[in-house]
C-alpha cells in the first residue's frame, strides 16, 4: 500500500493456472505457529473460499453467499471467524462426507467476529461453513465502497464500485479468517450489469447471460494468498493492455474516454514484471496484472497492491497532458514500482502478522527506489532515500516513536503501523543492510527467502538468517538492534587529527533525541551501526561502531564525510573546526552527501546539538547550479524558513533577497514555459521555483499567475499543460471572492474526475480566512463529492490551522463521515499540527480523552510536535535572524 499525507475485458483463452499448479509451498499453520499472534481461537484455518456477490449500487447494499473450506485442528463448541457491518441470514455447517447441520450465528460488533455454534461440539476434521449474507456499500475506502465521479465524454455522475480490504476490511465483503497468517485460495462470482465490465485478481474464467440486463461473471481461482489482498471492482470502464511478459498480460483498466491516459502508465508498469520477476529469481505467478484507476481519494492511502489487481487513485495512475505535473508524472512510476514490488514481497510471502508490515511496506519502498533507478537514473532516485530517511527520523526522534517490529494487538494500532517508521525508516535501514552486505549477497538472500517461503508466512528473522547464510555474517547482530530498538543512533566526531596525508577520527555513539535528551544522553541506546568514512580521497572506510567509541583512520584529510553516500540510518554531528570545512567544499561534494549534511544539520541545531549558523552556512553553500533534486530540496528550506519569519516582514524580505539572489537566476533560466523533451527534474524544479517564489510574493511570479488565470476568461484551455495546478495554486492563495467564485465554478463545470477534486481543493487555499471559512462550508455539502471534501478541509489547515481544527471538533460527526475509518482520529488531530498557538496543545489533549487509547498514538505525536515547536520556533526564529545580520556585516 502506498500511503498519504493520491478497452476490452481480458481474453478468456488465457489459461488460468489452478490452485495446485499455482500454490505449492506449504502455509505456515496458524492453528500451531507458536508467537504468532492472532484475535480468532486457534483452532481451525481455511483452505479455500468460493464467494458469490450481487452489489447494488444505487442503493449502495449488496448480498452475498459464501463457502469457506477449513479445518478444525483441535475439538471446539465453536467457529469465529471476522465479520464487520454484515447480517449473516442462514449457516450451515457440512462436516467431509457429511450432512449439512445448522449453526447458530451471534455477531460481536465490538470483536468484529461471528461465532457459529452447532448443536454439538466440533470434532477435529474437515468441514464446509456455508453462510448467506447481506453488506452495506461505504462512501469511503472501507471494505465494498463506492466512488461516484463525472463521466469523462458526458459530464453525468456515474458510480464505480472498488474494495480496499487493508488492513482488516475483508471481514465487511464475507465472513473470513481476516488475518494475513490464514492464506487459502478464492473463487470469486458477482452478478453485476451486463454493460459494465467486472475486475478481480484472476482474469475471467465464465460470464453468462442472465435476464433484466445483468450477467454472472466468474472469475478463475486465485493463488494461495491473505485475506486483505481479494480485489473486486465494478464499472463504466475500459481497459488498455499489453504483454509483461511470456504468459503475463498488464492492463490498465480506467473509466471510459480516459484513452490515452492510460498509455503511460501502461509503458511504465509492463517492465515492472520482467525486472522483478529477475531480481527476486521467482516469475510472476498469475496470468494478468492490472492496475485499477479509481476516480476519489482518500486520507489514508493513494495505492493499494491487491494480487493481480492493484488499486491506484486516478489521480496517481493516468497521465493527462491538460494537467498532469512532472511530479505527478514521476509519482506514477514510482507508485506502480512500489505496488507491483508488493506482489512478490507481501502477496508471494507475506508477513504473518502486522507487527512485521514492515517486511511488506519497507521493502516495496525500497525496491520502488531501486526499480526507478534502473529505469529512469536520470531522475536521481536515490538522492530521494535521503528525503525518506528524514522523515523518519521526524518520528524517530520523539519519545512517541516505535520500533520497526512493533507490537500490535487491535484493529486501531494496525491502522496506525502504516508511517514512516514503517516505510521510510524500514526502506533507510533496508539500504543500510544491502550497503553492508553487499548488492550480490543481498539480492541473492533474497531470492532464498522467496524461493524457500513462497505462498507462505514469515518473520522478520526468517528474511535475516536467508541474507546471513547468503553470505553476510554479522547482518542478524545489525539487523536486530535497527528494527527491534526505537529511536536514532548519533554519532559524534569527538577530535581528529591529520598526518601524513592520514586522518584519524575518534568517534563516539550516543542517541539522537528530539524531547527527551537528558534521559539519553544519561544513559543511551547502543546500536551495531555500520560506518562509511570518506575523506575525499580513496575508497571509504567501512567499519561497525561497537560498543560505543571507535577510532577510524581514513586516507585524506578531508572534507570528512562520516556518512559518505547517506546509506547509515544515524544523524551525524562534527566539530566546528569540520563543519567549517564541509562549508567551504560543499558545492564540489557529491550531492547525495550534499542533502544529507543539510538534514542532519537542520535537525541537530533544531534539537540544541548545535547552534543554527552552521546550519544555515551549509545551506547557503549550496550553489545555483546545484544538482536539480538538491537545489529543490535547499530552496524549499528556505521557504520554510520563510514562513517561520511571519511576524517579521523586514525579516522576511531580507531572506527572500537572499534566496532570490541564488535561486531566480536559475528559475529565468528554465523559463516560465515547459521545453519540449526537457528532463522531467528540469521541469519539476520549475514548477518547485515558481511555488516558492509565489509563495513568498515574488512579484514577477504572482503578475504571470495573474496574467495566466485572467486568460480562462476567454479560453477555458489557457492554463492546460504540466503547470496548470502550480499556476492555480499561487492564485488561490492570493484569491479574491471573485477569483475563489471563479475556480468554484470551473471546479462544477469540469469533466475530470482528477481536475475537479482539484478545483474544490483549491477553495480551501486563500490566506483570506472568510474564504477559508466558505471553504470549510462548502465541504460539508454534496457539492465536492464524498471523498473531495476531506482534502478541502485539509487545505484550509495549511493557512488556517486554529480555525479549521475548531470547525472540525464541531461538526465531528460529520467530518469523520468523509474519511476512511482507519484515519479518522489522525485526520481530526493533523489539523491542529499546523498551530503556532500553544492553547492548540490543551485542546488536543482535551480530544485525546475522547478516543480510545489504542488509538491516541497520532494525537501524541501531534502534541508533542506542537510541544517542541512552541520551544524551537523562538530559538529558529532568533538563529536565523541572527545568521543574517551576521552575513550582512
Amino acid at each position: 500500500m502506498r500511503t498519504i499525507s493520491f478497452v476490452s475485458a481480458l481474453a478468456l483463452s488465457i489459461a488460468i493456472a489452478a490452485p495446485s499448479a499455482i500454490a505449492q509451498q506449504a502455509p505456515l499453520n496458524p492453528s500451531a505457529a507458536a508467537g504468532v499472534h492472532t484475535d480468532l481461537p486457534r483452532v481451525a484455518h481455511p483452505s479455500h473460499y468460493t464467494i458469490a456477490i450481487s452489489p447494488d449500487a444505487k442503493a449502495l447494499t449488496f448480498t452475498g453467499t459464501s463457502s469457506v473450506d477449513l479445518e478444525v485442528t483441535e475439538a471446539t463448541p465453536a467457529l469465529t471467524l471476522h465479520a464487520l457491518d454484515l447480517k449473516i441470514g442462514s449457516a450451515t455447517l457440512t462436516p467431509e462426507g457429511g450432512a449439512a447441520m445448522p449453526v447458530t450465528v451471534a455477531m460481536d460488533a465490538k470483536s468484529q467476529t461471528a461465532t457459529f455454534t452447532a448443536a454439538t461440539p466440533l470434532k477435529p476434521g474437515k468441514y464446509r461453513l456455508d453462510t448467506s449474507y447481506s453488506g452495506i456499500i461505504n462512501t469511503q475506502a472501507n471494505g465494498l465502497f463506492a466512488l461516484d465521479y463525472p463521466d469523462k465524454v458526458t459530464g453525468k455522475d456515474v458510480r464505480g464500485l472498488f474494495t480496499q480490504f487493508e488492513a482488516p476490511d475483508a471481514r465487511r465483503f464475507a465472513p473470513m479468517f481476516d488475518e494475513p497468517i490464514y492464506k487459502a485460495t478464492f473463487d470469486l462470482s458477482a452478478t453485476v450489469p451486463a454493460s459494465q465490465m467486472a475486475i478481480s485478481n484472476m482474469p475471467i474464467a465464465k460470464e453468462e447471460p442472465l435476464a433484466n440486463g445483468m450477467k454472472r461473471v466468474t472469475f478463475g481461482t486465485s493463488p494461495k494468498m491473505s485475506s486483505y489482498l481479494l480485489f473486486f471492482g465494478l464499472g463504466d470502464w475500459e481497459r488498455m493492455s499489453k504483454e509483461a511478459a511470456p504468459g503475463v498480460q498488464a492492463g490498465i483498466v480506467a473509466p471510459k474516454g480516459s484513452g490515452e491516459q492510460a498509455r503511460f502508465a501502461l509503458d511504465e508498469l509492463a517492465p515492472l514484471i520482467p525486472y522483478y520477476s529477475e531480481y527476486f529469481g521467482q516469475p510472476y505467478p498469475l496470468p494478468k496484472i492490472d492496475n485499477v484507476a479509481a476516480p476519489g481519494q482518500s486520507q489514508f492511502f493513494s495505492a493499494m497492491e491487491n494480487w493481480g489487481a492493484i488499486l491506484t487513485f486516478e489521480r496517481i495512475l493516468l497521465n493527462d497532458p491538460a494537467i498532469t505535473s512532472a511530479a505527478a508524472r514521476q509519482n506514477i512510476v514510482t507508485t506502480q514500482a512500489h505496488e507491483v514490488a508488493h506482489q512478490w514481497f507481501g502477496n508471494l510471502v507475506t508477513m504473518a502478522w502486522w507487527e512485521d508490515l514492515w517486511l511488506n511496506e519497507g521493502f516495496a519502498s525500497w525496491m520502488e527506489t531501486k526499480a526507478t533507478a534502473h529505469f529512469h537514473p536520470d531522475w536521481f532516485p536515490l538522492l530521494e532515500r535521503v528525503n525518506g530517511r528524514d522523515a523518519a527520523m521526524g518520528l524517530d526522534g520523539f519519545k512517541t516513536t516505535h520500533p520497526i517490529v512493533q507490537e500490535i494487538k487491535t484493529v486501531d494500532e494496525t491502522n496506525q503501523a502504516f508511517d514512516a517508521i514503517t516505510y521510510q525508516k524500514g526502506e533507510a535501514v533496508i539500504s543500510m543492510l544491502e550497503s553492508f552486505a553487499g548488492e550480490t549477497v543481498w539480492r541473492d538472500g533474497l531470492r532464498a527467502y522467496m524461493r524457500d517461503h513462497k505462498f507462505g508466512n514469515t518473520r522478520s528473522k526468517d528474511l535475516w538468517q536467508a541474507i546471513e547464510k547468503a553470505g553476510a555474517p554479522g547482518l542478524t547482530a545489525i539487523a536486530t538492534d535497527f528494527t527491534t530498538k526505537p529511536g536514532i543512533p548519533l554519532v559524534k566526531v569527538t577530535g581528529m587529527t591529520c598526518k601524513k596525508g592520514m586522518a584519524t577520527l575518534n568517534l563516539e555513539q550516543s542517541e539522537f533525541s528530539v524531547d527527551r535528551q537528558a534521559e539519553v544522553a544519561a544513559k543511551p541506546q547502543q546500536w551495531k551501526v555500520p560506518l562509511i568514512v570518506s575523506a575525499g580521497a580513496g575508497e571509504p572506510v567501512r567499519t561497525i561502531l561497537d560498543g560505543g567509541k571507535a577510532t577510524v583512520t581514513v586516507n585524506g584529510c578531508g572534507p570528512i564525510v562520516i556518512n559518505a553516500g547517506q546509506l547509515g540510518y544515524y544523524r551525524s554531528l562534527y566539530t566546528p573546526q569540520m563543519l567549517t570545512s564541509l562549508k567551504k567544499a560543499m558545492p564540489s561534494l557529491q550531492p547525495v552527501d550534499q542533502m544529507g549534511l543539510i538534514a542532519d544539520n537542520l535537525a541537530l541545531s533544531a534539537s540544541g546539538y548545535q547552534p543554527y549558523a552552521p546550519s544555515f552556512d551549509l545551506l547557503a553553500a549550496i550553489p545555483g547550479n546545484a544538482n536539480p533534486v538538491v537545489l529543490a530540496n535547499a530552496f524549499g528550506d528556505f521557504v520554510g524558513a520563510w514562513r517561520v519569519l511571519d511576524k517579521d516582514p523586514a525579516a522576511q524580505k531580507k531572506l527572500y533577497g537572499k534566496v532570490a539572489g541564488t535561486y531566480k537566476p536559475r528559475l529565468m533560466a528554465l523559463g516560465f514555459e515547459p521545453k519540449a523533451d526537457e528532463p522531467l527534474r528540469d521541469a519539476d524544479l520549475r514548477s518547485t521555483l515558481i511555488a516558492g517564489f509565489g509563495t513568498m510574493g515574488d512579484a514577477d511570479v504572482v503578475a504571470e499567475a495573474r496574467r495566466r488565470f485572467a486568460m480562462l476568461a476567454s479560453n477555458p484551455k489557457a492554463l492546460d499543460g504540466p503547470l496548470k495546478t502550480t499556476w492555480l495554486n499561487i492564485v488561490a492563495r492570493n484569491a479574491t471572492k471573485a477569483d475563489w467564485d471563479a475556480i468554484k465554478g470551473m471546479a462544477a463545470a469540469s469533466n475530470s474526475a482528477v481536475e475537479r477534486q482539484f478545483l474544490y481543493t483549491l477553495l480551501g487555499r486563500p490566506a483570506d480566512a472568510s474564504l477559508a471559512k466558505a471553504a470549510r462550508e462548502l465541504a460539508l455539502t454534496d457539492a465536492p463529492g464524498k471523498t473531495t471534501s476531506a482534502a478541502m478541509i485539509v487545505a484550509s489547515a495549511g493557512l488556517h490551522s486554529d480555525e479549521t481544527y475548531d470547525f472540525a471538533l464541531a461538526n465531528r460527526a460529520k467530518i469523520e463521515s468523509l474519511v476512511d475509518a482507519q484515519s479518522r482520529v489522525t485526520f481530526i488531530a493533523s489539523l491542529g499540527g499546523q498551530s503556532n498557538d500553544p492553547a492548540m496543545i490543551e485542546k488536543l489533549k482535551a480530544f485525546k480523552a475522547t478516543v480510545p487509547a489504542e488509538a491516541a498514538r497520532p494525537v501524541d505525536r501531534v502534541i508533542g510536535t506542537l510541544t517542541e515547536k512552541a520551544r524551537t520556533r523562538p530559538q529558529f526564529i532568533k538563529g536565523l535572524t541572527d545568521w543574517q545580520n551576521a552575513k550582512k556585516k
